[in-house]
């Protein structure tokens, strides 16, 4: 099987040359059941888990018998604070809780390589040479050289001063979304048509052996 390559582009989306890609980052077989596990885990965890509903015990007033028990010729009620009643409790309603769902390194680390794997056969994989353009029109023009349409997620070195010029030419492009070396995620990657890394980002993730949020 031939190994597998990212093309190399420049600022004007010029190829320049090829990158391998190490097989046990960007090859194997594509698993589907565990990206969506994985994703499904990464999703809830990304919920914030903030709404809530009061019960009849927390609701302000209803303290008094709204009439008398007999006699009305209405049904009997204890209380207005009821949850049959407008303005009651909330009968198993929301509660502030935690969503996020434990998943192993590995299975997350296996995850995103499927995930890579899946944009790698297909030559959706990137690497963007030196770029010195703050300016968002020579980010779109770099994309459309290479061919470069739908959603982009670029993927940066945080510590590289060329990774910030990159942020700033690229960000206001509405269809790229960012990640930094070290945190991509495997649902990150699914969403996105193509993955563009800087030259320095893609080093920093082969040398590390990738990594998985």
């Amino acid at each position: 099987m031939a190994a597998l390559k990212a093309k190399v582009i420049d600022a004007t989306g010029k190829g320049t040359g090829d990158k391998t890609l190490p097989e046990e980052l960007f090859g194997g077989d594509v698993n589907v059941p565990l990206m969506h596990q994985v994703v499904t885990a990464q999703l809830a965890a990304a919920r914030r888990g903030t709404a809530s509903t009061k019960t009849r015990s927390e609701v302000r007033g209803g303290g008094t018998k709204p009439w008398r028990q007999k006699g009305t010729g209405r049904a009997r009620h204890g209380s207005i604070r009821s949850p049959i009643w407008v303005g009651g409790g909330v009968v198993f309603g929301p509660k502030p809780r935690d969503y996020s769902v434990s998943v192993p390194k590995k299975m997350r680390k296996a995850a995103l390589r499927s995930a890579f794997a899946d944009k790698a056969s297909d030559g959706r994989i990137w690497v963007l040479g030196e770029f010195t353009e703050t300016k968002t029109k020579a980010a779109a023009e770099a994309l459309a050289g290479a061919g470069i349409e739908g959603r982009v997620l670029i993927v940066l070195d945080p510590e590289d001063a060329g990774s910030r010029i990159v942020d700033r030419a690229f960000r206001n492009l509405n269809k790229a979304a960012f990640s930094l070396v070290g945190a991509v995620g495997t649902y990150d990657v699914l969403v996105a048509d193509h993955v563009v890394f800087t030259a320095s980002a893609f080093d920093r993730f082969t040398n590390k052996g990738g990594g998985a949020k």
